[in-house]
């Protein structure tokens, strides 16, 4: 036993009074409240439900000099011990104690239990409760002299400390679980873009619980075989950036659909989103490709430029004219039109992909310009090496990036593609 927990309990300060043998007042109480805080604060130290548990029974084994374990009972039948800290060949049959656990449920009990397992070994069952709910049951076994009071209500209190926090984890894992099934549904599938071009695309949300947040790639199919590839950035993370994510690519394919250039396209995204006070600003970078003249029209709303891989690995970025982030309303969006070779593959990426808080974003970039590439990579693999040498997978922000390259194609299938285009 602990020493904290024996001088608090001796003879002596039992005499003193108060409840389970603790003294009222005590010149050493104030040591005996910091020894609680701190074994409390062992426990529930992640929203992670089987780490609390752990933690739960490694710090009550700890305290009381026993084997324990949480018992939970499945919906489906049957039970078993989980987190076992100690000596398992202790602990009580899990009959005896799955038992106990059906009584303490159904007497809405949330207090200890005393018993003496099986006959001969002395157990202590405390049902792990909170806000009406029953996680499990605290068991906990040892050999020799039964569990005072005292122990009794250290356990308890260790049991009601744990039981709170995997509530809390349970509501947390609900709610994201909620907040998943609504960026899951946001996160809509890019168009389909001509069969002139190889088009990649790839997403990577910054963090661990994160699916989607404000990073986007979107490709719309135009008229006469030419497909519109685009990226965006909403500002901020998580469902909040989604949703205008949404809204931006919502916009933008209603507003592809007339055909309109690239700084047209922006100049009408910028005009909706500035008249919803509650939209989020957005960078994006918008480019047209025209396979049938081998041409590639760009414009800018705040975002960094593209970069194009020629037929030997090489990387440039092609200067674009930067206007301000769509939502602010000020438009002034410039095209820059450039020939794009069979051989070269365009990449539009957000800045996720480069930027870095400990350098300036003009080193950054010099960073993606200086990569080199296979000379026969097909857009997948350029888009896998520049994730890979760049590790985007530790980025600290979203990346989207698409990889696109014109398809070698005769003139008959071109001839063929713009009559289907244009019927």
């Amino acid at each position: 036993m602990p020493q904290w927990f024996e001088s608090f309990h001796s003879p002596a300060a039992v005499e003193a009074g108060g409840r389970g043998g603790v003294p009222a007042r005590s010149v050493g109480a104030p040591s005996l409240l910091g020894a609680l805080r701190s074994a409390a604060g062992r426990i529930g130290t992640t929203l992670d439900e089987d780490t609390t548990c752990a933690e739960l029974t490694r710090e009550v084994a700890g305290q009381v000099g026993a084997a324990a374990a949480i018992l939970r009972v499945r919906s489906g039948g049957g039970s078993e011990y989980e987190a076992v800290c100690g000596n398992p060949a202790v602990l009580p049959g899990v009959e005896w104690a799955t038992a106990v656990a059906g009584e303490s449920a159904a007497l809405g009990e949330g207090g200890v239990v005393h018993a003496a397992s099986d006959g001969f070994r002395p157990a202590l069952c405390v049902p792990l409760t909170a806000g009406g709910h029953q996680y499990g049951l605290l068991v906990c076994a040892r050999e020799g002299a039964p569990f005072t009071r005292a122990e009794g209500e250290l356990v308890e209190f260790l049991a009601e400390h744990a039981s709170s926090n995997i509530r809390h984890a349970r509501e947390h894992d609900a709610v994201s679980g909620i907040v998943g099934k609504l960026q899951r549904a946001l996160l809509a599938e890019p168009g389909r873009p001509h069969p002139n071009l190889d088009v990649a695309i790839r997403y990577l949300p910054v963090g661990q619980r994160a699916l989607v947040g404000g990073d986007w790639c979107e490709t719309v199919r135009l008229h006469f075989g030419r497909t519109l590839l685009v990226v965006g950035d909403v500002m901020g993370h998580g469902l909040e950036a989604a949703v205008d994510m949404a809204a931006y690519r919502s916009a933008l394919r209603y507003i592809a659909s007339s055909d309109l250039p690239p700084h047209r396209v922006l100049r009408q995204l910028d005009d909706i989103a500035s008249r919803e006070a509650d939209r989020r600003p957005a960078t994006c970078l918008i480019a047209r490709v025209d396979p049938v003249r081998g041409l590639v029209t760009l414009a800018s709303a705040g975002h960094l430029p593209p970069a194009v891989i020629d037929g030997e690995g090489r990387v440039a970025l092609l200067p674009v004219p930067v206007g301000p982030p769509l939502g602010t309303g000020l438009g002034g969006y410039q095209p820059a039109t450039y020939r794009l070779e069979p051989s070269q593959t365009l990449m539009l990426f957000t800045d996720g992909l480069v930027e870095r808080r400990s350098e300036d974003i003009d080193q950054s970039l010099r960073r993606l310009a200086g990569l080199s590439f296979s000379a026969a990579a097909g857009v997948e693999d350029v888009l896998d090496t520049a994730l890979a040498r760049l590790d985007a997978r530790n980025a600290e922000d979203d990346v989207a990036a698409l990889a696109a390259r014109l398809q070698h194609r005769s003139a008959h299938a071109h001839d063929y593609d713009l009559q289907r285009s244009s019927s």
